[in-house]
């Protein structure tokens, strides 16, 4: 059973900017904070933002100034804005609940800063 499905990555240059959507379940989206996470090849997944259910946000300090994650509970779904994009800001982009949980990972969406 699909519980999230990400979409609105890309291809952007250095500078850009995106916005991530990231659609739940309602078992996963109203009772769980949520975060967003992203791999790149060879390394963890690791933990770029998350969200509480009153909206109560924390960020990577690699990301901290330049992304903004939101949640829509009308519509159960996470978002990531993205800004002054970087090389090493590429990746595949996944969301889950946070703390995440196995069985929750969806496919991700790729990212790619580049010229």
């Amino acid at each position: 059973q699909v519980q999230v499905v990400e979409s609105g990555g890309g291809l952007v240059q250095p500078g850009g900017s995106l916005t991530l959507s990231c659609a739940a379940s309602g078992r996963v989206f109203n009772f769980n904070a949520m975060g967003w996470y992203r791999q790149t090849p060879g390394k963890e997944r690791e933990l770029v933002a998350s969200i509480t259910i009153r909206g109560n946000a924390n960020y990577a300090d690699s990301v901290k100034g330049r992304f903004t994650i939101s949640r829509d509970g009308a519509k159960n779904t996470v978002y990531l804005q993205m800004n002054s994009l970087k090389p090493e800001d590429t990746a595949v982009y996944y969301c889950n609940r946070f703390p995440s949980r196995a069985d929750y990972w969806g496919q991700g969406t790729q990212v790619t800063v580049s010229s």
